[in-house]
Parts: C-alpha cells; structure tokens; sequence
C-alpha cells in the first residue's frame, strides 16, 4: 500500500515539473513577448540616465543588442565552442616497464636474481608509466577545457563593451 503512494507521490511531481516547463518563458525570453531580453543574456544592469520608461529601454536595449551583434560577430546565445580534443600519446607503459626492468635488474642482480627483479621492475613500472601517462593526458584536456573558456569568455566581454558603448551613447548607464 505504502509503495503506490509513493508512485502516485512522484508521479504527481513528474506531472507538476512537466506543466511547469510547459508554462515557463523560454530562456532569454521575457514572458510577456518573444524579444529577447539583453540585460538578463548578458547579466548586465541598465538604468536609465534621462527618464526613459521601460518601453524605451526595452526598445534601445534590443536595438543596442542587435547592433552589437552586427558589429562584433559575436552570439551570446550560441553554445561555447568545443575545446579542441587532446591527442593521447601510446607507450607510457612500454617506456616505464623497460625503465621499471631496468631498475629490477640491477636490485635484483644483487641478490642473484636478476630475471626475477627485472619481470618485477617491469610490472611495476608499466604501472607507473601508465599511470603517468593519464594523468598527463587528464592535465592537458584541462588546460585545453580552460583555454576554451577563457577564449569565450574574451567573446562575451568584447559584446559586453559593444552593447555598453552602444546604450552609453543613448544616455544609459551599464554595470
């Protein structure tokens, strides 16, 4: 009995999530209308300087948003571009097993069991050759990850000087 109640519990919750979505505005649209709203795209604050009302703001404020669009190339909305994939290098554990039988080797010839030292060096070391090599590869895509957002947000912050420019010269003020 318990269980059903649960069910009925989570898909009444399904049912309101999915009426909610349905009714909400779409992202970068404002409810009343389709146009879309720049300051919130951009999180920008714009205030009027001259007493302009809110259909004046609202029309210079796309107006301004379109030509910063036209000027700079750029479309806030779009998607970021995908960082440029890494390049994984092979042979990481070949590399550490012969150093890791080299080691082995040389241990173990001092006790007489140079083949036994040097199959052990060999695991060993393809082990931490392996493990090197991923962690390598782990710290390239990060810094290519960062790169990419860096290089975006370069992109937002030239639109970003766009658009201000633009709303300064019509007597508002961009924070």
């Amino acid at each position: 009995m318990e269980r059903s109640t649960i069910w009925v519990g989570r898909a009444g919750v399904a049912v309101f999530l999915a009426a909610a979505l349905v009714s909400a505005p779409a992202i970068g649209q404002q409810a009343s209308g389709n146009s879309k709203n720049a300051e919130s795209i951009l999180g920008v604050f714009v205030y009027p300087k001259a007493k302009q009302d809110a259909a004046t703001q609202a029309s210079d404020s796309q107006s301004c948003y379109d030509s910063a669009q036209a000027k700079t190339g750029i479309d806030p909305t779009a998607p970021p571009p995908a960082a440029e994939p890494v390049a994984r290098k092979r042979g990481g554990a070949v590399k550490g097993a012969a150093g890791g039988a080299a080691r082995g080797a040389a241990i173990g010839a001092i006790f007489d069991e140079a083949g036994d030292g040097a199959a052990a060096g060999a695991v060993g070391g393809a082990m931490r050759g392996r493990r090197a090599q991923k962690k390598a590869h782990a710290a390239a895509e990060e810094q290519s990850a960062q790169q990419a957002k860096a290089a975006m947000d370069e992109r937002m912050s030239t639109f970003k000087r766009a658009f201000s420019a633009c709303m300064d010269a019509r007597d508002y003020s961009v924070q």
